[in-house]
């Protein structure tokens, strides 16, 4: 099988556990690229910190961003978003803050946090989670319903991180039944990711694919997280890295090294070496 797009997702996957993008590995994207394949990146991340990554890749395609909310090359070039309604986020936003919780609305140029005090470690995830903040910031407000109630806000995705594993059940059980209109993402670690409904990395990979005319079976995609297992059992070869937990392990259908470990540089030298360019496979049937 000749693979037309290689996915990658960013972070336990391209990048380091210190957040650092391997030489190795933009050797190994550059090779993929004279190859032929279309590479893209596969994220929950914004689409401008998603950005600088690509261009640190030297990759000029469309990024899938926001878990599938938004595709694009940038903001100002999309082509296609998915945004919760005004309406729908204040009222989400209503039910949330009677929960222990850190909330951020996902804006597709910043983000806006509550100063709620839940863990030390939580608000530091919630900060750093979103990349550089020169190239997506973000403000946070005493009162996030106050804020909407002055200045309405759609968003492709509100990322919310809980303390208390019983808050988070009650909180997931309350939203479940008041909002059927949006999709909820369970990560790790207490966080929850809130997307329109129909979202999700494996739709936005199809939609690309569309757009591109590629079908699934043509793709590779690597990752690490549990939002990853449905792109990689869709793809026509899914790859989790060794730093990924069992469950995307035994989903793919190769385990690459971890990302300490070069896995992406590894995976895509073994498995891309003998592809050749459409060009020069058509080339060849031409002559025969």
């Amino acid at each position: 099988m000749a693979y037309k797009l290689l996915a990658l997702n960013i972070d336990g996957t391209i990048l380091k556990p210190n957040g650092r993008l391997q030489k190795e590995t933009k050797e190994a994207v550059e090779f993929v690229k004279q190859k032929g394949v279309y590479v893209t990146l596969l994220t929950s991340r914004d689409l401008l910190s998603a950005r600088k990554i690509a261009k640190s890749l030297k990759l000029d395609t469309a990024i899938i961003a926001f878990q599938g909310a938004m595709i694009g090359k940038s903001v100002d070039e999309k082509i296609y978003e998915a945004l919760i309604p005004e309406e729908r986020t204040f009222n989400i936003i209503h039910v949330l803050e009677n929960y222990a919780c850190n909330i951020r609305l996902m804006h597709e140029r910043y983000s806006l946090a509550n100063r709620k005090k839940v863990k030390k470690q939580l608000v530091a995830k919630t900060v750093l989670s979103s990349g550089d903040p020169f190239f997506y910031p973000t403000q946070f407000v005493d009162s996030l319903s106050d804020v909407l109630r002055d200045e309405p806000l759609a968003v492709p995705k509100i990322d919310v991180y809980f303390a208390n594993e019983e808050e988070q059940k009650e909180a997931l059980a309350v939203l479940h039944e008041a909002f059927p209109t949006v999709d909820i993402i369970t990560q790790p670690n207490g966080k929850i990711e809130i997307v329109a409904k129909g979202v999700s990395k494996l739709a936005g990979l199809k939609r690309l694919g569309q757009s591109l005319n590629i079908s699934l079976k043509e793709m590779v995609v690597i990752g690490d997280g549990i939002d990853d297992i449905p792109a990689i059992e869709a793809a026509g070869l899914g790859v989790a890295m060794g730093n990924a937990p069992n469950e995307v392990k035994k989903a793919a259908d190769w385990v690459t090294r971890s990302n300490e470990q070069l896995g992406v540089a590894y995976m895509v030298k073994e498995h891309f070496r003998k592809q050749q360019r459409p060009e020069f496979l058509h080339k060849l049937k031409t002559k025969q």
